[in-house]
């Protein structure tokens, strides 16, 4: 049903407004249109409604298949925009879903990472940036601090404590001529990856931390056009 992605939208934007410190920056950095990846750090099972509640677009997204428990849920994660994701492996078949939304000009949610991470950032899995390859759609990353401890989904309804949304500029990867080796996947991963964690404070880096400290030095001391 068409109505069920406004009517939650609208709902869990009640719920942060009346029972949470809630607050989001950089929604002016989303593109209106055109196809988007949205990448993130993943702490709870709250995150993709979040999001979904805090981004300017229609999103769909990918989460893990273990959440689709009878027909019910099923139903309503599907009318809500999310799509079963096998976390043992590359799944083709969520690749390819990917795919024909970014084709749309849809907005994709991914967390990079492909598990909520307990403390700061986990190393991420190259699928994101494989698929930014293959689409060449733009890469959207955003930063997100306060739901560690909304683990339930039942949190939805009470959401509390201070949640920050930071959302920064879109960037596209390069160009790679041919098939890209196993480095330059991590080493693209890493750029995607380096992008959310500058948004982040140092204590959700992770294994991020030195990296993004070291390119945000960089972008810092280079000269301006």
């Amino acid at each position: 049903m068409e109505l069920i992605y406004p009517v939650s939208k609208f709902l869990q934007s009640l719920t942060l407004r009346a029972f949470a410190d809630w607050k989001v920056t950089g929604r002016e950095n989303v593109p209106p249109m055109g196809g988007l990846i949205i990448v993130a750090n993943h702490r709870s099972n709250f995150d993709p409604s979040l999001l979904s509640t805090s981004i300017p677009r229609r999103v769909v997204f990918v989460a893990k298949k273990g959440v689709f428990k009878g027909p019910l849920a099923t139903w309503f994660l599907r009318s809500y925009g999310a799509f079963p994701l096998d976390t043992e492996g590359f799944d083709i078949r969520a690749n390819r879903w990917a795919i024909r939304h970014l084709e749309r000009d849809q907005a994709v949610m991914i967390f990079p990472e492909g598990t909520r991470s307990r403390g700061g950032m986990n190393k991420a899995r190259p699928g994101v940036a494989r698929l930014a390859l293959m689409t060449q759609a733009p890469l959207l990353p955003v930063g997100i601090t306060g739901t560690a401890r909304l683990g339930t989904p039942l949190r939805v309804f009470n959401p509390t404590g201070k949640i920050r949304v930071n959302i920064g500029t879109a960037f596209s990867l390069p160009t790679i001529e041919g098939k890209p080796s196993d480095a330059v996947m991590d080493s693209l991963t890493d750029m995607i990856m380096q992008r959310i964690a500058l948004l982040l404070p140092a204590a959700y880096r992770g294994t991020y931390g030195i990296k993004a400290s070291r390119a945000a030095t960089a972008d810092e001391s280079s000269p301006s056009a």
